[in-house]
């Protein structure tokens, strides 16, 4: 990894609350900005440090205070918990009650059967591993990361519930969970007093499952909210892959994106949309952002970023017109659930 030279404490923005607006988090009494900071890419020992620690400080200057993790992320596993470790002790450390810190387990980060799944073991003892990795007493938000049908669910929430009995997270949450079990999860956690707080699934124009498969209408109907990620589709819903792929794109070199699926049709309906965003002034990926974020179901939008001028960027989208009927409609008809996805 590659330290570098690191500025004094980092003095956060005074005007941080006014450049952000935030949401409620269901029927909690919990709110969360528009668009939360995701470390799962770029945040591993493969970026620079130096980089990895002035993006972050730039994302709490901008107002936003909610930082999602996972044992999972990296590399190597647990790599990205540490790297945000180490920028809260340096410099956020005077913050910690202002920030929204999440964290994940149960998806598998070794060969050991206690290194996956929604067991007690696995989920508290992972949550154990991350509070040491972040530095902290305490998450704000603890998630099953993916449901574990070989283990009861009762199990599963069961932990979850200890967790905030034992004082270790303020909140729960799922992630991945098919609306059914979700429903299913909160009712048991209702009845253990320590309500579902919110569901993180993926949502972009070109993935529509939480409104096809009913997953929003549940939240909306329990009570809790829901987080998206990849709401650019893992670059899809960016100009990057319109003419070509570049050189050091995502393409090229990641297990979530594949080169194959950048066909002729894929570039087809992007282009169209991109036509749709240019018409109102913006980039593609700015109209995605506002896209996700235009149900109100949808609490936070969780973005990633490589540089500070693309977290500027991502955060303009803000700052555009609600989405006309017309719009809207345009782009349901090139916004292709399935697109860009391996068949």
């Amino acid at each position: 990894m590659t330290f570098g030279p690191i500025d004094p404490v980092h003095v956060a923005a005074e005007d941080r609350y006014a450049r952000i607006p935030y949401r409620r988090t269901g029927t909690s009494g919990l709110d969360l900005p528009a668009f939360s900071f995701g470390l799962w890419q770029k945040f591993g020992t493969d970026y620079p440090f130096a980089t990895q620690r002035e993006i972050v400080l730039h994302a709490f200057d901008l107002g936003i205070s909610h930082f999602d993790n996972a044992d999972r992320y990296g590399p190597p596993h647990r790599g990205a918990q540490q790297n945000f470790g180490a920028v809260l002790a340096k410099d956020l450390a005077p913050y910690r009650d202002e920030l929204i810190l999440s964290t994940k387990a149960g998806n598998p980060i070794g060969a050991s059967p206690y290194l996956k799944g929604g067991s007690r073991k696995s989920l508290l003892t992972s949550l154990d591993h991350s509070l040491r990795d972040l530095g902290t007493d305490y998450v704000d938000i603890f998630y099953h990361h993916s449901p574990d049908l070989e283990t009861p669910l009762e199990e599963s929430v069961g932990a979850l519930v200890s967790a905030v009995q034992q004082g270790k997270a303020l909140y729960v949450g799922l992630s991945n969970y098919a609306p059914d079990r979700a429903h299913d999860a909160a009712e048991l956690l209702r009845a253990s007093g320590v309500p579902l707080l919110i569901d993180q699934a993926r949502y972009s124009i070109f993935d529509r499952n939480p409104e096809r498969n009913g997953l929003l209408d549940v939240a909306r109907q329990d009570g809790f909210g829901t987080i998206v990620y990849s709401p650019l589709a893992q670059g899809l819903l960016t100009d990057k892959y319109l003419q070509d792929i570049p050189a050091g794109a995502r393409a090229l070199n990641s297990a979530f994106l594949s080169p194959e699926v950048i066909d002729d049709t894929y570039r087809e309906r992007a282009s169209a949309l991109n036509k749709v965003a240019a018409a109102r002034g913006q980039s593609l990926a700015q109209l995605a952002l506002q896209w996700v974020l235009r149900r109100p179901e949808v609490t936070s939008a969780l973005i990633g970023a490589s540089s500070t001028e693309q977290l500027d960027h991502n955060l303009a989208a803000l700052d555009f017109p609600d989405l006309t009927d017309e719009e809207l409609a345009s782009i349901d008809e090139h916004g292709v659930h399935g697109t860009g996805q391996r068949r």
